[in-house]
This record gives C-alpha cells, structure tokens and sequence, in this order.
C-alpha cells in the first residue's frame, strides 16, 4: 500500500521524468514513465547494478511486520538488505535523496524494549550516517487509502471499511494522511529540503503542500 502510493504521484507529477521499480512481483500494468525489475531475492540487488546509476532519489518502501517473526528474519529483511541497497545506491548515486520509511515509534537510541524498533532504529541510524545528498527517515503513522489503493493485509482492509465514514473527519486531522499527500510529500523531498530528518505525519502533511 505505500509503495504504490507513491508510485501513483510519481507517475502523475511532472517533476518525476523516470520511475524504475524493483519489485518481487509484477505490478499489473505499464506506463510510459516506467521501467519495473523483478527480484525475488534482495540479498542479489547486486545483479541489478547496472540498471540502478544516475538516479536523483530512492524511495525504499519495503516492509515487513515484525508480528508472528523471529528476530533474525526480521532483522535480515529490514536491516541487512537494507544496508545492501543503502551501500550500493551510495556508491553509484551518492548526492541522491534516499528516503526510508520507518514507521512511529522507531528507536534511534537501538537499546529500548521493543526488538523492532531497535532494529528500524538501527536501518535509520545507517542511512543517515551514510553521507547521501540527503536522507528522511519517514517515520509513517496512520495513513488513509485513496485512489483505489489497498493493504494487502486482510485485516487493515477490513478496518478502513469500518473506518471509512469517518475518513472526511480524519482528513482534517493532521495526525493523519492520505496515500495521495504522502506521496506527493515523498516527491517533495527532492525539491524542498527540510532541516528535519525524522519526517512524521503533520510534517508530510505540511512537505505535501508545498509546490515549485
């Protein structure tokens, strides 16, 4: 769901000339802008190394929920392939911006009680120390689907069913926002560099507003 909400605005914004997608399955459509790599296996990111040079930002979008998982699975997905598209995309784009989405509650200290914030924490702490153009760690809080957009967890899809009569009210909440004003806020970093580093709710909020 938050991949493909940025997708969209990058496909619709004209500030966005190129899209390249690396993505485990195929999304189910082409567009003109887009040019979609099919990796079953991240820890291989370097076999696409060729297609991934001179590149203005990198939006890494990819997740998993710590419920019901062991500390290295989750650790290895969110850190230690992490680390290996960070290292590479520094080493063929290193003025880029490279945004992170982490999610509320991440742990930058890495020694609180809760295993993936620590390890959210950790990927955060990497990617800032790196030494890109610039980096956001965007640290998503609730975000409400528009544009046809779905989770594919059963259960968040079950919720914004009960939820959606409240949507026009949750809009109006800047603790809140949409698939669409998160992925303008996402296009936005490139054009509008902020002092905050740490990007939550109310300051997508604010980054999706602005216009060049």
């Amino acid at each position: 769901m938050v991949g493909r909400s940025v997708l969209l605005e990058c496909m619709e914004s004209d500030k966005v000339d190129k899209i390249t997608i690396i993505n485990r399955g195929p999304i189910g459509f082409e567009h003109t802008k887009i040019k979609e790599i099919l990796l079953n296996d991240f820890s291989q990111i370097e076999t696409i190394r060729p297609d991934l040079d001179n590149f203005d930002a990198c939006f890494h979008c990819m997740g998993v929920s710590a419920l019901g998982m062991s500390k290295e699975n989750y650790t290895h997905i969110t850190y230690t392939l992490t680390k290996k598209l960070t290292d590479l995309m520094f080493e063929l784009n290193p003025n880029m911006v490279f945004n992170y989405v982490s999610g509320i509650g991440t742990d930058s200290s890495e020694k609180g009680g809760s295993t993936w914030a620590r390890v959210k924490g950790k990927t955060e702490n990497y990617i800032l120390n790196k030494g890109f153009g610039d980096a956001y760690m965007i640290r998503l809080g609730a975000i409400l689907p528009e544009k046809g957009i779905k989770s594919k967890t059963g259960w968040y899809n079950a919720l914004y069913v009960i939820l959606r009569p409240l949507f026009p009210l949750l809009r109006k909440s800047s603790n809140y926002i949409t698939t669409t004003a998160f992925g303008q806020a996402m296009i936005n970093t490139m054009f509008f560099p902020q002092k905050k580093k740490y990007l939550e709710n109310k300051d997508l909020n604010m980054l999706a507003l602005k216009d060049s």
